[in-house]
């Protein structure tokens, strides 16, 4: 198996699901450590693509949350994401918002659009029924909006 191959594909993937869950840069940074570590350790031998994607997807969920239950970072708070400079992009903007929503519905999210999962299959990860799938990505949607337009984004642009 070519290392360097896997992890120039899937690098970019786990530093934002370790982003997405621990909303840390440096902790994101040490996430891609651990989880290309485990990948070394384990060398998993994947079917396909797809299912390369999946196991990086649920080694990274599975290690971020181990992080947010260790007791460092449940008793010690050492910052979140770095400020932004005044004049903030509507995509920044976005990211932020999707970024403060609670870790069930931004998870949902998350792998809704940004890794084009189905419902289904975002159900099977997660292991949570569809219909929770669809509900969490419903409600996440209408926090979404209410967020966006009191910040003056509408249909990803800023307002004039």
């Amino acid at each position: 198996m070519e290392y360097s191959k896997v992890y120039e594909r899937q690098l970019d993937r786990v530093y934002r699901t370790a982003l997405l869950y621990l909303q840390s840069v440096d902790d994101a940074e040490d996430a891609v450590q651990g989880v290309f570590l485990r990948f070394l350790e384990k060398t998993p031998v994947f079917s396909d693509e797809e299912h390369e994607k999946a196991w990086f997807l649920t080694v990274t969920r599975n290690y971020c949350k181990d992080v947010q239950k260790s007791f460092w970072r449940r008793n010690v708070n050492l910052g979140t994401l770095p400020d932004q400079t005044a004049e903030e992009e509507p995509d920044q903007v976005i990211l932020e918002t999707v970024m403060a929503l609670q870790t069930k519905y931004r998870e949902v999210v998350y792998l809704y659009y940004y890794e084009g999962y189905s419902i289904a299959e975002i159900s099977k990860m997660l292991h949570r029924k569809q219909s929770t799938i669809q509900t969490q990505l419903a409600t996440a949607r209408a926090k979404l909006k209410i967020e966006l337009e009191r910040g003056g984004i509408v249909h990803g642009r800023k307002k004039d």
